[in-house]
């Protein structure tokens, strides 16, 4: 059990170890139902025929640290009955008193960090919390009023977000038997059963995404185990959720930095990668942070495979972790189990689901309604880079996001599926409010004394847009009536062109989204147009032009008598020639 643990931490172990420790699966086969019964009489102190009108034979789900029985109480309730494996704490003990013993060889012949006892510590530690029923109870109570329908405040309907959690029986609870309601569900394996129900696999996706990352960057009280086995699909399209031994709980400072980090991994930006491991504690001080960055880019590879599920991009990243001697803190070791664990239960249901690219939508949605400065912060970075100038690629994407474009293409059958828009649950689309708000706050810190450097980039950019138009698409058609493909190729690979293409896809896609909420936007608009700092803007922007384009007048003059003599000499010749 600890060695299917320690394969989770690459910061440890170096990644062949980690790799071999996580092909370990259980062979512990099930213990007989007569010692589970003792167990809960004894636990229960009652015989139980008293306890239950009936009991299953045979355990109906087994695992290492225990087996769950389907019984009904007498009052006719279903039930599921989690009884602990006899011995499992002693187990556990034992198994860490050993590697506390081996720590100094394992450190020596596997290489191991000198944390290594350290982290088997913290393992042992989670472990122990499992088997202790009555704090799952507890973990499952609080799951279920942040995420589940207990949460909700209004009527429940079919396209709400929510999960099922099964109800605690509290007095028939103790550390070694937990009972909880039996909830029937369709095992997310069961493809024939699915299709028999008419649920929707994409609907059903977007509920245990939306559920993980409210959990990891909204909440922090997260289930670090969402496997397969752990989730069941309700006649009703909804998830349920089970054993609540393996959870997680992540401060805010560490959720905006996971937020952070999720940013500049989608964006490839290593240099900001590396620093966030840095702020986090993951690196110890004096490491050159430019090698990790160097590393970190290295791992991303030549850019052309975008789009990698998590397990391959953790793959990439465990040499670095490992050479730079990285330190993950337990609990960010369980987010990487539970990332990997639900993409490994999405890919059930749609093999090319992307866990990193589809959290994108909800961490740009967390950036644009979190008005913390933190968050603000980091939507700076994302659309302004160190020097100033402005990634108006991403700031593209961001506009065509929220005018409820798909941040990412679909690929294969989901973009031919008509379920799968940006509006499935309602969670992708954004609030127009929170969007306006934070587009002022951005606009407002490019006009401050902060954003000089941003305004000087702005007004370069804004000028090379405008002579690229007026080239490509005044000029250029006026002359030129049939252009060369090769010149039109040419033109539109230039990054003048790319430029005026970004600018004239972002007024598109902003005039959609002002469309959603004119009066928002009209408002924004007004209050900054009263800012002296506007105004001041708009002078050097119309000075900037004037300057540019009192310099480009005699040549632009020259070039257009120059194409336009071409032009008539061309047609004199035609016409000698046809005569």
């Amino acid at each position: 059990m600890l060695g299917q643990a320690l394969s989770t931490r690459p910061d440890v172990l170096p990644t062949i170890y980690c790799q071999e420790l996580a092909k370990l699966q259980d062979q512990i086969p099930p213990f007989p139902t007569k010692v589970a019964i003792r167990s809960i009489e004894s636990q229960l102190g009652r015989p139980i025929s008293q306890i239950f009108a009936d009991i299953s034979p045979e355990p109906v789900a087994s695992a290492s640290l225990g087996q769950v029985y389907k019984a009904h109480l007498h009052s006719g309730e279903l039930v599921a009955v989690k009884v602990q494996r006899p011995g499992i704490s002693h187990s556990l003990t034992l198994d860490a008193l050993l590697f506390n013993m081996i720590g100094g060889q394992l450190k020596r012949f596997a290489k191991a960090r000198k944390d290594l006892l350290v982290a088997v510590n913290e393992m042992v530690r989670h472990m122990f919390d499992e088997i202790d029923y009555i704090l799952e109870a507890k973990n499952a109570e609080r799951f279920a009023t942040l995420y589940g329908c207990e949460a909700s405040t209004t009527v429940v309907d079919e396209n709400e977000n929510y999960v099922k959690v099964p109800k605690i029986y509290w007095d028939l609870t103790r550390k070694a038997v937990l009972t909880m309601e039996w909830i029937d569900g369709i095992k997310l394996t069961n493809e024939a059963r699915l299709s028999e129900a008419c649920l929707d696999r994409r609907k059903l996706i977007d509920q245990g995404l939306y559920c993980s990352l409210r959990q990891l960057l909204e909440v922090g009280f997260f289930h670090a185990d969402p496997h397969p086995g752990n989730l069941v699909a309700t006649d009703s399209g909804h998830l349920a959720y089970f054993d609540f031994g393996m959870m997680g709980d992540i401060p805010r400072p560490y959720r905006v930095g996971l937020i952070q980090v999720l940013v500049h991994f989608v964006n490839r930006d290593s240099l900001g990668l590396a620093n966030d491991f840095l702020s986090l504690g993951f690196i110890p001080e004096g490491v050159d942070i430019r090698a990790v960055a160097d590393a970190l880019q290295v791992s991303f590879g030549d850019g052309s495979r975008q789009s990698r599920d998590f397990e391959a991009i953790m793959n990439q990243l465990y040499d670095v972790m490992y050479d730079f001697n990285f330190s993950l803190p337990p609990d960010y070791a369980l987010v990487i189990r539970a990332l990997g664990s639900l993409e490994g239960t999405a890919k059930v249901l749609d093999p090319n689901f992307k866990v990193v690219e589809s959290a994108y939508p909800f961490v740009i949605g967390r950036l644009l309604a979190d008005p913390n400065p933190d968050m603000r912060r980091i939507l700076r970075q994302l659309l302004i880079s160190n020097d100033g100038s402005i990634r108006w690629n991403r700031l593209e994407r961001l506009i065509a996001a929220i005018s409820q474009e798909s941040a990412s293409e679909p690929t294969g059958e989901a973009a031919n599926s008509k379920d799968d828009s940006p509006n499935t649950l309602g969670w992708k689309s954004f609030d127009m409010r929170a969007v306006v708000s934070a587009t002022e706050d951005l606009l407002l810190f490019v006009l401050s004394q902060r954003g000089s450097r941003v305004r000087v980039f702005l007004l370069r950019d804004m000028v090379k847009a405008a002579d690229a138009f007026i080239q490509d698409e005044v000029i250029g058609h006026i002359f030129d009536d049939n252009p060369h493909p090769d010149d039109v190729q040419q033109a539109s690979g230039s990054e003048e062109h790319k430029m005026v293409t970004r600018v004239t896809n972002g007024f598109r896609y902003l005039a959609r989204a002002m469309k959603m909420a004119p009066e928002v936007w009209t408002a924004m608009l007004i209050r900054m147009a009263m800012k002296p700092e506007f105004h001041q803007f708009s002078v050097d922007a119309v000075s900037a032009f004037v300057m540019h384009f009192n310099s480009r007048v005699p040549e632009t003059y020259f070039i257009c008598v120059s194409r336009l003599l071409h032009k008539l000499a061309t047609k004199s010749i035609y016409s000698d020639s046809v005569r």
